[in-house]
């Protein structure tokens, strides 16, 4: 039996689906707004912990999509309400449902680790159903600091009771493959974007496309 622990955002769930539910009316800038709410989403959780402050990840959420609105006013502000309402309840990447589904049918555990608070992740969890296919949802919520500080991490050890190097680490967020190798875990870096590799001190086990090879490649 091996331990799995995935990142939510991005990894489990599509960021950028709120978006693609409202293509038509929010245009041709839509695309660069919701990368622009994401990127300010991420910024906030570090600026933040840096500084040893804390707010909930929706409501830092919501102030990154209002800045992201006033960065690109042609996107009506108007979808506000309803881009929040999809964010709750995030589409789940297809082949993030199939690979928790098979680890579970090889007997291993599985879960989340995720700066999402825990409404927010009911939420997701609940809309992609996937919460028979999970063994716990850790949320930094608990320790009111974000990833990438090692304590968030270790989160995972004391609920296991496992040792670090009984966990594999999964996530799309290279910096969050990062953090995680930085405190013995085994990572997998799920390149969506094929974006260039970083932190060259702290490699990934292995880099895949997306987590459709996860269960047989594991």
């Amino acid at each position: 039996m091996s331990i799995y622990v995935f990142d939510a955002y991005g990894t489990l769930f599509d960021v950028h689906a709120a978006i693609a539910k409202f293509n038509a009316e929010a245009g041709p800038d839509g695309a660069r707004m919701s990368e622009i709410w994401r990127g300010k989403q991420l910024e906030y959780t570090w600026t933040l912990t840096l500084a040893g402050h804390y707010t909930e990840f929706w409501t830092l959420t919501e102030r990154a999509l209002d800045f992201a609105l006033a960065r690109v006013p042609s996107v009506p502000k108007a979808l506000k309400q309803r881009l929040l309402d999809a964010y709750f309840k995030l589409d789940a990447f297809p082949d993030a449902r199939a690979a928790l589904r098979a680890l579970k049918q090889k007997g291993d555990k599985t879960g989340i680790l995720s700066n999402g608070s825990p409404n927010m992740l009911k939420g997701a969890v609940d809309a992609a159903g996937i919460g028979g296919d999970l063994d716990a949802v850790l949320s930094v919520d608990v320790l009111k600091m974000f990833k990438p500080r090692p304590e968030v991490y270790r989160l995972v050890n004391e609920h296991y009771r496992c040792a670090a190097g009984d966990v594999t680490f999964v996530s799309s967020n290279r910096w969050d493959v990062m953090a995680g190798v930085s405190v013995g875990f085994r990572g997998l870096w799920v390149n969506r974007g094929k974006m260039p590799d970083e932190y060259l001190d702290f490699p990934p086990a292995k880099t895949l496309a997306d987590l459709s090879s996860l269960a047989s490649s594991a």
